[in-house]
């Protein structure tokens, strides 16, 4: 009521300044119920503005508090100084620890050097850097395929085309009907309807922010101001990045603390007339699991809102697993009430890193993330997605790795990957000291424990060589199994790995974590999450810093 009264009075006062000499003579009463009018008018705007914030109330006030207290002289610099340790121990990490004899170029040769010398320079880098063995297939995810064949047909087919460029349709009609193959394909696999359609993407992230961004122009259309998006807290990253950049709100929704699938009842109780989609992952990145999705589709026909299925991960896996030997409930186009699915080439695709490809089940629907300037002076300006040029030569290459795994190919290496995870999932099933996130089906295994700190498995992994995925909320690590983990012996010897570190963890559970491993540990009890922020841009900052 303060605030009310304090703005009929500004606006009363602002009112007797600006208006003409003949309208001064209205009675009193009317110019106090001009006044009263509009102060309700902004109170009420302002109003619907802190109800319909992003974050919500509580988050609010978290930060306000946090902000305030950072604002003080003495938490500041305490808070700096510790910032400044983490950042330094990460320094230490492998990735960025110097090398002896290691040079840093930081300007342009004064000349420039020849094909040989150029490839020596290169070669001798990654010879000096080293880095995790991923050849012998010790990473979790990160690199697919395990064929010097194939990494030699898409290198040949690569070179051909790259300096093409689907932007310039007209001069490389090749690569425009390549991608359209591509996407023809992946609709194909995901039992697309009649009108089903897709584009190309550099990853799975641009994928997810295109169909965000066709479902945010619906929900303009239906006069909703601020979109709202309905996800598991499982769903990736790329939902909240999409919500940042197009000025939606995501509403992250619990999973049921046994099968780590979505709460159904939980995303039924979130839905608002706001709500313009609904997510589920399949399967999602942390624990592998593949949400309900036909209990999702079924509440966005109730409430006629779009179902996003989230396939980056497992878009090459799960729609052969069938035929692999590994039935699957439907997750795809035929289930009624999928509108979208997202599946990455690059990852069980086998095509190189930066391809990906978002399908919709309507043409109506896909030219929603278009983006056209029809009346700037270099001409009507239209792409299907954020980048404006695009490497053909990354578009030739994944329609080549297709090709060339052909469906068989594509179920043989479902069934090989697919039979490893599971091996490993039963063969870690009932080790002391730890436990299996969920019933995952696909190709993740996520590992936590109650007895001590999992971070600490992670790092007594790392120094055998074992490159895992560091998870929050739960703490936990997992796999990801690719073709490179069913070569001889490599599944078996990452089995024996974790008993073996387990059971010396278990000598003496309750030791504090060192190094990484006690950073993230810390970083996922830090309240103040802009904290966390900051720690990321500064490890991002290292990252792009050729000194280091």
């Amino acid at each position: 009521m303060d605030a009310l009264m304090l703005a009929k009075d500004v606006v009363l006062v602002e009112l007797v300044k600006v208006i003409p000499d003949d309208v001064k003579n209205l009675e009193e009463s009317e110019v106090r119920l001009i006044a009263y009018t509009t102060a309700v008018v902004l109170v009420l705007t302002w109003l619907w503005s802190f109800l319909n914030h992003k974050k919500s109330l509580w988050q609010r006030l978290k930060d306000f508090s946090f902000g305030f207290l950072r604002s003080l002289p003495i938490v500041n610099g305490y808070v700096k100084s510790e910032l400044d340790k983490i950042l330094t121990d990460l320094t230490k990490e492998d990735a960025f620890r110097t090398h002896k004899g290691e040079v840093f170029t930081t300007r342009l040769p004064a000349s420039g050097l020849g094909r040989k010398q150029v490839v020596s320079r290169a070669t001798e880098m990654d010879e000096l850097l080293g880095g995790a063995d991923w050849k012998k297939g010790r990473c979790s995810g990160t690199v697919y395929f395990n064929s010097e064949e194939l990494s030699e047909t898409l290198c040949e087919v690569y070179s051909k085309f790259a300096w093409s460029n689907p932007l310039h349709a007209d001069v490389f009609p090749s690569i425009r009907k390549m991608e359209g193959e591509v996407v023809q394909m992946v609709v194909e696999m995901f039992h697309g309807p009649e009108n089903a359609c897709g584009a190309m993407t550099s990853g799975g992230t641009e994928s997810i922010l295109m169909a965000c961004r066709a479902y945010r122009q619906i929900g303009y259309e239906r006069g909703i101001a601020v979109p709202e998006i309905v996800a598991p807290f499982s769903a990736h990253a790329a939902f909240d990045k999409a919500c940042e950049y197009f000025h939606m709100k995501l509403v992250h929704v619990a999973l049921d603390e046994q099968s780590r699938q979505v709460d159904i009842r939980a995303m039924r109780k979130a839905i608002t007339s706001s709500t313009v989609l609904l997510v589920g992952s399949a399967p999602q990145f942390p624990h592998g699991v593949i949400d309900d999705i036909e209990a999702i589709a079924a509440l966005g026909r109730q409430y006629s809102v779009g179902v996003h299925v989230d396939a980056c991960l497992g878009g090459f896996l799960i729609p052969f697993m069938e035929e692999a030997g590994f039935p699957l409930p439907l997750f795809d186009f035929r289930v009624t009430g999928v509108t979208s699915i997202s599946a990455d080439t690059h990852k069980y695709g086998f095509a190189p890193k930066g391809s990906s490809v978002i399908l919709y089940a309507s043409h109506d629907l896909r030219h929603r993330q278009y983006f056209v300037a029809p009346d700037w002076q270099g001409g009507i300006y239209a792409s299907p997605s954020i980048a404006g040029s695009r490497a053909g030569g990354i578009i030739a290459a994944c329609w080549a790795a297709m090709m060339f795994m052909g469906q068989d190919g594509y179920v043989t290496s479902t069934k090989k990957i697919v039979t490893t995870a599971r091996y490993m999932k039963e063969s870690l099933s009932d080790v002391p000291g730890i436990f299996i996130y969920g019933d995952p089906n696909v190709s993740v295994i996520a590992l936590g424990s109650n007895d001590f700190d999992i971070y600490r498995l992670g790092a007594a992994l790392g120094k055998r060589g074992w490159n895992l995925n560091t998870l929050q909320f739960p703490a936990s690590i997992h796999i990801c199994c690719t073709l490179r983990h069913t070569d001889g012996g490599v599944g078996e010897a990452f089995v024996t790995d974790v008993k073996e570190c387990t059971a010396e963890i278990m000598k003496s559970p309750r030791a504090k974590s060192t190094g990484s491993a006690a950073i993230y540990g810390m970083a996922q009890s830090i309240p103040d999450r802009s904290l966390v922020k900051e720690i990321a841009w500064g490890f991002l900052d290292t990252c792009l810093n050729a000194k280091h």
